[in-house]
């Protein structure tokens, strides 16, 4: 009998169901994963089977006991994702050992500050990531056991290929059903990111939710981009296998070799964020493929717009489910929906400024609304809820939710709300830091970020409600709300981001049809000034969610700059070009007087020297100002500080208390 014969049970470890899997389906391969490319640049897999997996897992298992990692260790995990990340990861499950997950995407300095938040004892990643470790030993002072994968070079330790053989067993018994399995880290988009404790018992009612929500069975084959789902997969005992795309780059991903692999492997589910589904549904449009086994491709990470929707429908067809998943890192899944239902009846109410749909509950899973406030709620009371139909913060209860943030007890005051329930333990309840409401239907409605309100002097806006009403303009691609100002008075902009090929000749003349479909809505009816981005910053997980804080501050500097003459804002900029003139003049016409030669030289070291130095400082005011790396690059070195100087300063970090909201 396979783990989804029927409801996958408690009191088991994630690491057990493999072990089952590879007893009952031996023979089965369990993940196919890219392993470089043909001659003809095609992309070339290798598979695996879930017993030559269980095998891989034992043996890992077995050297990582003798070098001294065991139950509790807590290990920073590195490996990119591939068949050794989920070996791995299995290992450490078997053990007890609990897996530091931090996504590489989010930077270096903020990959720092959460590895020095945990404390791990052990580090395993590739040499690359042992370099940083190396350059930064405040933040690993308690490591001891270092593996490398791969070549390793002058830190010692050992290399996952030549893990000694396992000496005697250390008599301990492995981990219960309560013990901490992992600590994954929150994306950190709305503040500094969180490292949320996932044990045994939660990843288990992951699973049975998330088969649920998606009829998922081990005969599926299942395409993803997040190892989270890959690993609810190796329970499932279905097959994974792995997207041709670089994780944090998969709103820039090609196409072709994803449509490739979901029809060359048969595959029946996929999960993966918006921003790949755009890029997936134009490329189908352009060059309609038959996909027969497909039917289920499950979205989320992000708000899905129903254009996306129908960019998708189209192609595949009725026969394939699309689904919206809603959820967080602190509870998986929340809620879901099915396109049909968006398409047919709830996309209509988002461009009425109603929010977003994002489904019924879960099975499993307890939603309620309490009233706004950013105050802690450390006991649940009768006049937390709101009424019913009006806005306000999403709370979750359940198997599927972390209840507890590590090391971060702030964080725990700030989040987690208990209710006596007086027949049994104390319910918790998870504060998601989301506005929404629940209709007379039992449906689930998203309207934003708490902490990204406007808050005005006319009464809070939220973001989603408001972008809807403007989402539905056929020129536009998104928007983004954000506020100007103190809390309670702020000024509310609206940024936009048009379809390709919308100047700014074109955005003037759309903007009388903007502030028309502002004044037909009560919510946004108080909103006057919209601003044309070139492209939104968005986080580095999904791609997919809007880095507001960044445009509030990119917004403020446009509103600014209005009453400056542009000819103010250029005329510095002629002092570098005037410093290039003075380069290419010598090149053609070579000085021979002392003095003019000092002065080129001088001249050389400020504008290719200097210049090149202020790069680092100039990318980040250039990605909140939706620009791209290349370009920041060359306009870097032509103009210097007298070009990026006028691009917005990054969002400044936020008080702890403040960014918990």
């Amino acid at each position: 009998m396979s783990i989804t014969d029927h409801e996958v049970p408690q009191g088991r470890t994630l690491a057990d169901y493999l072990e089952r899997n590879a007893r009952l389906l031996a023979t089965k391969t369990a993940i196919i994963y890219p392993d470089g490319c043909g001659a003809a640049g095609d992309v070339h897999y290798s598979e695996l089977s879930y017993d030559a997996l269980q095998s891989w897992v034992e043996d890992l298992a077995a050297g990582l006991l003798a070098i001294g990692v065991a139950k509790g260790t807590k290990t920073v995990l590195m490996a990119p994702p591939g068949p050794e990340l989920f070996a791995l990861a299995f290992a450490l499950f078997r053990i007890g050992a609990v897996p530091v997950v931090v996504d590489p995407g989010m930077g270096v300095k903020r990959m720092l500050h959460c590895y020095r938040a945990v404390g791990a004892e052990a580090f395993i990643g590739p040499s690359l990531a042992h370099a940083v470790r190396v350059f930064s030993p405040r933040t690993f002072a308690r490591i001891r056991i270092r593996v490398t994968l791969g070549r390793r070079w002058f830190w010692g330790g050992h290399t996952l290929d030549r893990l000694p053989p396992a000496s005697a067993q250390p008599g301990e018994e492995g981990p219960t059903p309560d013990d901490l399995m992992m600590i994954g880290f929150t994306t950190g988009s709305t503040g500094p990111a969180k490292g949320v404790e996932y044990t045994h018992r939660m990843a288990a009612a992951m699973a049975r939710q998330v088969k649920t929500a998606h009829s998922r069975n081990q005969d599926e084959v299942s395409l993803i981009t997040l190892p989270l789902y890959g690993m609810l997969d190796l329970v499932f005992g279905s097959t994974l296998v792995l997207a041709p795309v670089a994780p944090a780059k998969v709103a820039a991903a090609d196409p072709a070799p994803v449509v490739a692999a979901l029809k060359r492997f048969k595959v029946s589910t996929m999960f993966a964020s918006p921003a790949l589904l755009r890029v997936l549904g134009e490329h189908l449009t352009r060059h309609p493929t038959h996909l027969p086994a497909l039917r289920c491709l499950v979205s989320g990470g992000a708000p899905v717009p129903p254009d996306l929707l129908t960019t998708l429908r189209t192609p595949l067809g009725e026969q394939v489910e699309i689904k919206v998943g809603y959820g967080s890192t602190e509870v998986l899944p929340i809620s879901s929906i099915e396109s049909a239902e968006i398409l047919q009846e709830t996309a209509a109410r988002a461009a009425l400024g109603d929010g977003t749909c994002v489904g019924r509950p879960i099975p499993g899973t307890k939603v309620r609304i309490i009233q706004v406030t950013d105050d802690p709620l450390p006991r649940w009371n009768a006049s937390l809820p709101s009424p019913p139909g009006q806005v306000g913060e999403i709370v979750v209860a359940g198997e599927s939710v972390s209840r507890h943030y590590h090391a971060t007890p702030g964080a725990d005051t700030a989040f987690k709300i208990h209710e006596d329930t007086g027949d049994g333990p104390p319910r918790l309840w998870h504060r998601t830091g989301d506005l929404g409401y629940l209709d007379a239907t039992g449906r689930l409605w998203f309207c934003g970020r708490k902490a990204q309100r406007v808050r005005t002097t006319h009464g809070d806006l939220h973001t989603v409600r408001c972008e809807g009403v403007f989402n539905a303009h056929p020129l536009i691609r998104r928007t983004a709300l954000v506020g100007i100002g103190e809390p309670g008075s702020q000024r509310p902009v609206l940024c936009v981001e048009t379809e390709p090929g919308i100047d700014a000749q074109q955005f003037a003349t759309m903007l009388p049809e903007l502030r028309q479909l502002a004044a037909a809505q009560p919510l946004s009816e108080h909103l006057r000034d919209f601003l044309h981005h070139p492209a939104f910053p968005v986080d580095v997980r999904h791609n997919a969610k809007i880095g507001r804080e960044q445009l509030a501050h990119w917004a403020e500097q446009q509103l600014a700059a209005t009453g400056v003459p542009r000819r103010h804002r250029w005329a510095p900029r002629a002092i570098p070009l005037a410093g290039w003139a003075y380069l290419a003049a010598a090149v053609i016409h070579p000085f021979h007087s002392p003095l003019p030669a000092s002065l080129w030289w001088i001249d050389a070291f400020l504008s290719i020297v200097v210049h090149a130095a202020q790069i680092p400082h100039a990318l980040p005011r250039a990605r909140a100002a939706g620009r791209k790396t290349a370009g920041t690059v060359a306009l870097t070195m032509l103009y210097g500080a007298t070009w990026w100087r006028q691009l917005p300063k990054p969002a400044p970090a936020r008080p702890r208390q403040e960014a918990a909201a």
